[in-house]
């Protein structure tokens, strides 16, 4: 299935057989990340068996999307930047995974409508809420689009902290390290049971403050010391380290 063929109908994408994913995440899981260092999952409990389901982790590394599929008991959908797919190889890899295209910094309808009749054929989809890799240091702030996809299909978001991956290839390295990598999955949670304010752009903010907070827990209590980006405090709970 080409990736052009996948826009505008995104029902072809929830069709994919799993039994490729499948060989795929063993692959990476014992190849590259069990051998290239050692590799753990925390929080597998967590993970709802069945419908929708947001994965939604911190960026460090290009990394990040297999170990989140490798450590996780549910087949992915991937939202990826456009410039992945005009890359021959790896376009056809990650278009054969369930990888669907997102314009940044565009008004990309299309990836939207795709993701909302993924989860709301109870899909589960990984978006990094950063949009880009970070430093390790800060998070950066959240994008609205996660808040507005939980909101409109009331898919459970689950909040992932990646240890290792920055040192197994961070931004601006080109040379993989060797590393532990441990993904950490947090409880879920829904856009409704943390924002109650009859202003949506309170409830806007609230559900970003809340969703950075939750992956900077995971993150700090398993080894990497991450601020988060969002400003100001959350009134609501936020320790749920799963």
């Amino acid at each position: 299935m080409s990736s052009a063929s996948q826009e505008g109908n995104p029902s072809k994408i929830a069709k994919a057989h799993p039994t490729w994913f499948a060989f795929c995440r063993w692959f990476m899981r014992v190849f590259f990340y069990q051998l290239g260092g050692g590799f753990r999952s925390i929080g597998k409990e967590n993970i709802p068996a069945t419908g929708g389901v947001i994965f939604a982790p911190i960026h460090l590394s290009h990394t990040d999307p297999p170990a989140v599929a490798c450590g996780c008991t549910r087949r992915l959908r991937f939202m990826s930047k456009a410039e992945m797919f005009e890359k021959k190889f790896l376009g056809w890899l990650i278009t054969s995974l369930g990888a669907f295209r997102v314009n940044r910094g565009e008004g990309d309808t299309e990836s939207v409508r795709t993701a909302i009749e993924l989860l709301n054929l109870g899909e589960a989809i990984l978006i990094f809420p950063e949009g880009t890799r970070g430093d390790g240091k800060v998070m950066q702030p959240i994008s609205r689009g996660v808040g507005l996809l939980a909101k409109k299909t009331n898919a459970l978001i689950i909040p992932v902290g990646l240890i290792g991956t920055k040192e197994r290839l961070g931004k601006g390295s080109s040379k993989l390290h060797r590393s532990v990598i441990t993904v950490v999955y947090g409880k879920p949670f829904s856009y409704a049971e943390v924002c109650t304010d009859t202003n949506e752009k309170r409830n806007r903010e609230t559900f970003a403050k809340v969703l950075s907070a939750r992956i900077v827990e995971l993150c700090n209590a398993h080894g990497l010391m991450v601020k988060s980006g969002e400003t100001g405090s959350v009134q609501e709970e936020a320790s749920h380290p799963g």
